[in-house]
């Protein structure tokens, strides 16, 4: 299973959400700091899942690193999350 598959499976385990793009943009940062040559660096995340709701930004975000868990965060250079 590739990154991407993993970040989808644990993302919507954790919150079965209504909308979940889980999108590879290393290809757009090529060359640049935090390219390790993977392919596999930059990541955006769209979702939007009810457990959200009430919840303010930072906790979204803490609850999307904490459902990627370690592993994950520890393999990848960036991520963009958009909540919509």
């Amino acid at each position: 299973m590739n990154i991407q598959e993993e970040m989808r499976a644990k993302l919507t385990k954790a919150f079965e959400p209504e909308l979940l793009d889980v999108i590879n943009e290393s290809h757009r940062h090529a060359g640049h700091a935090g390219d390790d040559g993977s392919g596999e660096s930059h990541w955006q995340i769209r979702i939007s899942a009810t457990p959200f709701a009430g919840q303010s930004r930072v906790g979204r975000e803490r609850a999307i690193h904490t459902a990627l868990g370690a592993d994950i965060i520890g393999r990848i250079h960036a991520l963009a999350i958009a909540f919509v």
